[in-house]
């Protein structure tokens, strides 16, 4: 008497199993290979053939087209994604670039470790092509290696420290930015007790400027001279307040970005001092608010527009098999009343 035994379908589970991959993997090759090592496709291949597993083909011609839309990344939280124009800008320069080649720009927020986790499972499901990294923080962007080990599109604005050599990017010239700045207050302003607001010393854009402030300033920087802010107009409040309490003798003051200059200058009219003439305030992105404060400020524009055509056009490329780029764009300095 012959006995028949039924045997069970293989599972995408069995396939995760036999090439020591994760079941994610098997699902990104069955669905084109999107963001998969050739060493994991191969493993995965190979264990397909020798558990018999079987593809649907319909499913996988649905799975293999793409998104055809592209993720902008932002790891602030919803108030800063409001309160700082400059995000808005790269996000309208963004979709505008997109709009130029019928692609639609989706918003992720990750400014938190549950939005962080959402915005990679959404990523991951291969909702989106790419991903418009904004505002990356060190410390805070663990997420990303998820994306990069997946090998997902990912282009950044900014330096995005910890992964400047797995990531491509487009950033503004902090450093000779700042240096350029400071000399324009020592020498043509003719200030000689120059303070500084820095940004989050957890951004490449915070770095960069402190730096360049520094390396201008050579010997005569001073320790004193320095407040640490995170770029909101608040904490240019509170650093102003610092810095004319610890050295009431400055006579300028170069902040790392226009919000909280205009922080800064509303601190410097409270307390008597006038602008230029007591205290030349001098900021940094060229925002909206430069021209709506009294006096205006000098500042140093950032090439925003341009800096979001040029991820959209990166990002494109690395979707299309290119490899990564990375680039540095020039500021300009804008004089106006305020320095």
């Amino acid at each position: 008497m012959n006995e028949h035994v039924h045997r069970k379908r293989p599972t995408i589970e069995d396939v995760a199993r036999e090439s020591g991959v994760s079941r994610g993997t098997v699902s990104r090759v069955l669905n084109g290979g999107h963001w998969v090592s050739d060493e994991a496709r191969v493993a995965v291949e190979r264990a397909i053939k020798k558990t018999g597993y079987r593809i649907n083909p319909h499913a996988r011609n649905l799975a293999t087209a793409r998104a055809n839309s592209i993720a902008f990344l932002l790891t602030e939280s919803q108030d800063r994604l409001f309160e700082d124009p400059n995000f808005s800008t790269l996000m309208r320069g963004a979709a505008d670039a997109l709009a130029e080649r019928d692609i639609p720009l989706v918003l992720l927020m990750a400014g938190s470790d549950d939005e962080q986790r959402r915005a990679t499972d959404f990523i991951m499901a291969g909702h989106v092509d790419g991903a418009l990294l904004v505002s990356s923080h060190r410390g805070r962007e663990g997420f990303l290696k998820t994306l990069v080990d997946a090998e997902v599109p990912v282009v950044s604005c900014g330096i995005p420290l910890g992964y400047e050599r797995r990531i491509g990017y487009v950033a503004a010239d902090d450093l000779d930015g700042a240096r350029d700045m400071v000399a324009y207050l020592r020498d043509v302003a003719g200030r000689s007790r120059i303070a500084t607001i820095t940004g989050p010393q957890d951004t490449s854009g915070g770095l960069g400027r402190l730096e360049g402030y520094r390396a201008e300033l050579g010997d005569a920087f001073d320790e004193r001279l320095v407040v640490a802010g995170d770029y909101s107009r608040a904490s240019g409040v509170r650093a102003m307040e610092e810095l004319l309490e610890r050295q009431p003798d400055l006579d300028a003051v170069f902040v790392a970005n226009d919000m909280m200059a205009a922080g800064a200058v509303d601190v410097l009219r409270a307390a008597g001092r006038r602008v230029p003439e007591d205290v030349a305030v001098a900021g940094f992105d060229d925002a909206p608010i430069a021209t709506r404060v009294e006096p205006q400020l000098t500042t140093m524009r950032q090439p925003l527009e341009r800096i979001a055509h040029e991820m959209v056009r990166m990002l494109l490329d690395l979707v299309d098999g290119r490899p990564a780029a990375r680039m540095t764009l020039p500021t300009e300095l804008v004089r106006r009343a305020s320095a």
